[in-house]
């Protein structure tokens, strides 16, 4: 009996808290042929307080633009061909934050999956490349309270993808607001 009224006054004690963010977020990304770009997109995250300084999070990101493939991998040959690039990821994970004055430093791990579209249209005969995998990352980041609801974010990463039976690593910045409840 104790027991459980010790866990039901622990759970009243866990904030029902959390905040969404929303914005710009800038990719230095490998497609997995040896080749890197930066491409730019947005990046979307939603986080929950299960503890006064942990959270779960999901995140959803799109980056595209412009990134050299290879002709080898394409038609064979020398050079590179550029390819209109579009790489999506959603991926859950724990956040460990805390609050100092107006700033709160946090890091985070998230796993999910990765989505890669690349295509050619300016040739006739255009590749087009469609690939989903598994993907990682860890990073962190910190938020300026501008407002009680508020706050401007900072973050970085290293997003971790594994297209054309490969392994990439990417770094991933970003900035935007962040509405907290």
């Amino acid at each position: 009996m104790a027991v459980l009224l010790l866990a039901a006054a622990a759970v009243a004690q866990v904030p029902t808290s959390g905040n969404v963010y929303f914005g710009w977020t800038m990719n230095h990304a490998n497609a997995g042929f040896g080749t890197t770009g930066n491409i730019n997109g947005w990046q979307l995250s939603a986080e929950g307080k299960i503890a006064p300084f942990v959270g779960i999070v999901a995140d959803l990101s799109e980056s595209y633009g412009t990134m050299p493939i290879p002709n080898s991998a394409l038609f064979g040959g020398t050079g590179n061909t550029p390819a209109q690039s579009r790489i999506y990821t959603y991926m859950v994970g724990p956040r460990v934050s805390v609050s100092v004055g107006k700033f709160r430093p946090f890091a985070q791990v998230l796993v999910g999956g990765a989505h890669l579209h690349q295509d050619t249209p300016q040739y006739e005969s255009a590749y087009v490349w469609a690939e989903s995998e598994v993907a990682d990352s860890f990073g962190g980041g910190v938020d300026y309270k501008l407002l009680k609801i508020l706050a401007l974010r900072v973050q970085g990463d290293v997003l971790q993808t594994r297209f054309h039976q490969g392994h990439q690593t990417d770094e991933r910045f970003g900035t935007g607001l962040v509405i907290r409840f």
